[in-house]
């Protein structure tokens, strides 16, 4: 269905439009896939059970979520960076980027975790997980101004999630009607509808 037919705001843009607009403006895609090839799904299981170990005891569910997430995405990667090296290095580095973007070792956040207590929590050296985590920051695009891996918790506060150019216009998407935020959401550009969070 055209955009056009859906809103007056997105006359004569497609989809395809607004999602690489919404791309140029840091907009991550949030329905994220979750497979994990054959080839890969043993490590993916070892990892996780050590990423949810740690995030049930010290973090929280949605640090989980989020490293699972991070742990398919690697898996997917040809070649996967996860297919060499410790796995236990690998989840600690996982939930060390992830981390690092989510403040967690801001005092003032919760959960709150110093990157040093996380290390030691796997047993894995700080200069060891940080240079792995520096190779998945690369390969995934992972930064503070790419919201697709931030927490839930830290969405409703950062700009650049809502952000979209729509007809030429640098726009907020929750100030646009309930049509274009379907739109945004439908293609992935916002992780929900903010009508309907109540």
């Amino acid at each position: 269905m055209e955009l056009a037919s859906r809103s007056r705001y997105l006359v004569g843009l497609s989809p395809l439009a607004i999602r690489l607009t919404g791309a140029r403006f840091g907009m991550a895609k949030f329905n994220r896939p979750k497979s994990v090839p054959k080839t890969m799904q043993a490590t993916y299981d070892v990892i996780v059970d050590l990423t949810d170990a740690v995030c049930w005891e010290h973090l929280s569910p949605d640090y989980a979520e989020l490293a699972r997430d991070m742990a398919a995405a690697l898996c997917r990667k040809r070649p996967s960076p996860l297919a060499s090296g410790q796995p236990r290095t690998w989840a600690c580095a996982i939930l060390y980027e992830l981390g690092r973007v989510n403040f967690l070792s801001d005092p003032t956040t919760q959960p709150h975790m110093t990157l040093a207590d996380l290390c030691s929590a796997f047993g894995v050296g700080q200069s060891t997980a940080s240079a792995k985590a520096r190779v998945i920051g690369g390969v995934l695009d992972v930064n503070r101004l790419n919201p697709g891996w931030m927490l839930p918790s830290l969405l409703e506060t950062n700009p650049l999630v809502w952000m979209a150019e729509v007809n030429g216009f640098l726009v907020d998407l929750r100030t646009m009607p309930r049509e274009v935020q379907e739109v945004a959401f439908e293609n992935g550009l916002i992780p929900y509808i903010p009508a309907d969070q109540g």
